[in-house]
């Protein structure tokens, strides 16, 4: 199995030369076609003595156009050659973009962002809810924090934690942890069910053995909270890549990525594989 297509969503008015260079070197490494998507909210006008503005709204769509070119622009420059086939596609949507994203991600074997934004006091109508779009799109979906220009896959880990996310999540990641030819398999959790870990760890291990993956199998007992841990764990390591499942969320909309919270979705420190 490889990515046959990758989907990238671009941030309008964003730093995406990071994101655009990971996917080129994504698409060069698979062979891939690249899809390129960005999209936004138009903006609600005010209502002024019962009257829209509408100004103020013929405006901000000429002006979210001339941005979803520029974002064109890029996007087309920065794959010229690198990638075996290109498309775009953007709009202006009045629905969530990342209800958007999935919908269109059925054209892709994994779908490649930049970190959430976070809400917005008063605008959110270019953000991505990356929680949202995960649960959405049936297909795994790469973060690619602003600072980082390279997937070096030397520091991969797949974070475990027994259920079906997880396992969904190693399948879905198996394209990217071939390439890394090595991964360490790494479950935290309390330091009474650490032996069950370790046998879990192991079994996934020699599952990956089996797929031509060398995986290293690691338990991490902690009396600390478990994300904090893991996270502290993949910096000490300097994780270049982490995999990860995204459990379900409950009506706050709160999230858990196979023991990662939703901060480090907001402004992750390596690239990170969510699939649900």
């Amino acid at each position: 199995m490889d990515y046959k297509t990758l989907l990238v969503h671009l941030e309008l008015n964003g730093d995406n030369e990071g994101l655009l260079s990971v996917t080129a070197e994504l698409a060069e490494r698979f062979g891939a076609r690249v899809v390129g998507i960005a999209a936004a909210q138009p903006i609600q006008p005010l209502i002024d003595e019962g009257l829209a503005m509408p100004d103020i709204a013929s405006d901000d769509r000429a002006e979210t156009k001339k941005e979803l070119s520029a974002c064109r622009q890029q996007f087309e420059t920065a794959l010229k050659g690198r990638a075996r086939e290109t498309a775009w596609r953007a709009a202006i949507t009045f629905g969530s973009l990342a209800w958007y994203i999935a919908d269109e991600a059925r054209c892709a074997d994994l779908i490649i962002t930049g970190p959430d934004l976070g809400v917005a006091l008063l605008d959110n109508s270019r953000r991505v809810d990356i929680g949202d779009l995960a649960f959405r799109a049936g297909r795994p979906v790469l973060i690619v924090p602003r600072d980082i220009k390279s997937l070096p896959l030397q520091h991969v880990f797949l974070a475990w934690k027994d259920g079906r996310e997880a396992r969904r999540a190693a399948a879905d990641g198996l394209p990217l942890l071939k390439a890394a030819g090595h991964v360490t398999v790494l479950e935290v959790t309390s330091e009474g069910q650490a032996p069950a870990a370790e046998s879990r760890v192991k079994d996934v291990a020699m599952w990956l053995g089996q797929h031509d993956v060398r995986a290293t199998p690691m338990a991490v007992g902690t009396s600390r909270l478990e994300a904090g841990c893991l996270h502290g764990e993949l910096l000490d390591r300097k994780c270049d890549l982490l995999v990860a499942g995204a459990y379900g969320h409950n009506r706050l909309g709160e999230w858990i990525f196979g023991g990662v919270t939703q901060d480090v979705l907001l402004d992750p420190n390596f690239c990170v594989l969510l699939s649900h």
